[in-house]
C-alpha cells in the first residue's frame, strides 16, 4: 500500500473546481502507476452522478471509484488546496484537503479508510496538515501515529 508518500502529496495546489481538485489528487496516483487514467475520470464521474457524499468531514474530501475502474495498487494521495473549493456538501464545505483513494478490493478499501480515520479523527492532526509548509512535517506527523 502506498499511503501519502512524498510523490503522492502536493501542498497549495491552485484549482477552482471540484473536478480539478479530484483530477489533481488522482494524477499523482496515475503518475505513480498505481491507477489507470480512467480511474481518475471515474472518480469525477462518480462525483457528478452521486454528489459530494465523499466530503466526510469539514474541509476533507475522499474521492474514489470502484476497484474495477482501474486500480493497480492500494494507494492514497493528498492535495492541499491553496484556496478551499465548494463541492456541494452543505455540512462540510468548503474543502481544502483532497485525499484520493485507490483500492483494488473492499478489504483494501476498509484498511485505507481505517488509516485515514486514525489520522483525521484528531483535529490537531488536521490542523497540522492544513498548516504544514513541507512534506517533512507530514512525514513527522505520520511517524508519530501508529498507522
Amino acid at each position: 500500500m502506498k499511503f501519502l508518500e512524498k510523490s503522492l502529496v502536493k501542498i497549495d495546489v491552485n484549482v477552482s473546481t471540484p473536478d480539478d481538485a479530484i483530477r489533481a489528487a488522482g494524477k499523482m496516483l496515475v503518475d505513480g502507476d498505481l491507477v489507470e487514467g480512467e480511474y481518475v475520470e471515474a472518480m469525477v464521474a462518480s462525483y457528478h452522478k452521486n454528489g459530494a457524499y465523499f466530503v466526510l468531514a469539514p474541509q476533507i474530501a475522499l474521492p474514489h471509484a470502484r476497484p474495477e475502474d482501474g486500480v493497480k495498487e492500494a494507494s492514497v494521495s493528498l492535495v492541499r488546496l491553496m484556496k478551499p473549493v465548494v463541492f456541494g456538501n452543505e455540512a462540510n464545505d468548503p474543502v481544502q484537503l483532497v485525499f484520493a483513494l485507490g483500492a483494488s478490493s473492499n478489504m483494501e478499501h476498509l484498511k485505507i479508510l481505517q488509516k485515514l480515520l486514525k489520522l483525521l479523527n484528531n483535529q490537531n492532526n488536521v490542523k497540522r496538515i492544513l498548516e504544514m509548509k513541507t512534506y517533512l512535517e507530514l512525514e513527522e506527523l505520520l511517524g508519530g501515529i501508529n498507522l
